[in-house]
């Protein structure tokens, strides 16, 4: 096993540390758990004229690189066209230096949605995918894609690519925080919750919750204005079985605007659930979102929020705001799930060459609760 080394660019300093302290906890890696990490391996050098370069600040000659990088919203409060210029100077810089190998692990890739050709429009997921692999990086790794076509746009004859269902986190923390019991699954959860895709593309993602904990699944269709970015014109809901007083849990990969999420949810009112409640792997929370998810939970329309810190690493509950730009309104009722343990165990399973099978198979909420494992928070 060649000697590996964790970083980031500025976007995610914060988190790459607790991966590499998680990381420091392997037995395999305790030996060497003073040099795993180097989130001060890299430094950024900004010019007045815009440019800038990135210096590798000691030799890694023959060491496998994981690098950490975020073009979303981010701790560093860096815009996205310079996190993304950061993040090609950045691998640049280190092939110059001779890396072994370079990993990129972008746990949430901003530009995901820009995945198919309509009329002339650029797609920027094949742009960025393409730049990383022309500049040198080996493999990048990542959670919950938009779509799993975006996993084509690499030739994996050229740069591998890891997509990691992130939506675990969130099943593992339902079952954790909430459940709890074998017994609260089967009376409460089997016959008085339900799981709630945002859109019909997003059917797969709350069966998914659907099938782990056995409860009934609800299928929301939305009409878009394709004339306008971020709109949605109508909802429509699909439900086999009756939704009055049941508990709903919304599921998507994604909030941005929280548009398509503010039109569910007061679509569903007229169903009069007991409470209304959403899932997201990927805080984005563009701005008016804030706004938008406050208004829904004064109202009494929404319940609870929750999220992981794929988006931004400095994400946490009680801490600083995850907007920027005008709009620093804190969102209430968030709950916040940790994904540095579990990008730890993908770095350990990549550089010991074993398996991802553990990390991509379907999550049983019977299973789990059978034979807790005690979730990291």
């Amino acid at each position: 096993m060649n000697e590996f080394i964790v970083t980031a660019t500025r976007s995610m300093c914060s988190y790459a540390s607790r991966v590499a302290e998680q990381l420091a906890k392997f037995p395999s890696f305790t030996s060497f758990a003073d040099s795993i990490n180097g989130v001060g391996l890299l430094s950024t050098r900004c010019f007045a004229d815009g440019e800038m370069e990135v210096v590798v600040n000691s030799s890694i000659r023959g060491k496998n690189v994981i690098l950490f990088a975020s073009c979303a919203r981010n701790e560093a409060k860096i815009d996205t066209s310079e996190a993304k210029i950061e993040l090609y100077h950045a691998v640049d810089a280190l092939k110059r230096s001779q890396a072994e190998k370079i990993i990129v692990f972008e746990p949430f890739v901003s530009c995901s949605r820009s995945d198919r050709n309509v009329r002339r429009s650029s797609v920027g997921l094949w742009m960025h995918f393409n730049t990383l692999r022309s500049v040198g990086v080996d493999q990048i790794v990542t959670y919950q894609l938009h779509s799993d076509k975006s996993k084509s746009m690499v030739d994996p004859t050229l740069c591998a690519i890891d997509d990691i269902p992130a939506l675990t986190l969130l099943k593992r923390y339902l079952c954790d925080v909430y459940i709890k019991t074998i017994d609260f699954l089967e009376k409460e959860v089997r016959s008085n919750w339900a799981f709630c895709s945002v859109d019909a593309g997003g059917e797969k993602l709350a069966r998914g919750f659907a099938n782990a904990f056995g409860a009934p699944l609800v299928v929301a269709h939305k009409q878009r204005d394709y004339s306008k970015e971020n709109s949605v014109d109508s909802v429509n809901i699909l439900s086999a079985a009756p939704l009055k007083d049941k508990v709903l849990w919304i599921v998507d990969d994604m909030v941005d605007t929280a548009a398509s999420v503010e039109m569910l949810i007061l679509a569903l009112e007229e169903f009069h659930p007991a409470e209304v409640n959403l899932l997201a792997v990927h805080a984005v929370f563009s701005p008016p979102a804030a706004t938008r998810l406050n208004a829904l939970i004064e109202r009494g329309s929404l319940n609870r929020i929750m999220v992981t810190d794929t988006v931004n690493g400095g994400l946490q509950v009680g801490g600083p705001s995850p907007l920027s730009g005008a709009d620093q309104e804190l969102i209430r009722n968030l709950e916040v799930v940790p994904s540095s343990v579990l990008s730890a165990k993908v770095i350990n399973t990549i550089i010991s060459n074993n398996s991802m099978d553990k990390l991509l198979r379907d999550f049983n909420a019977e299973i789990y609760l059978k034979s807790p494992k005690l979730f990291n928070r």
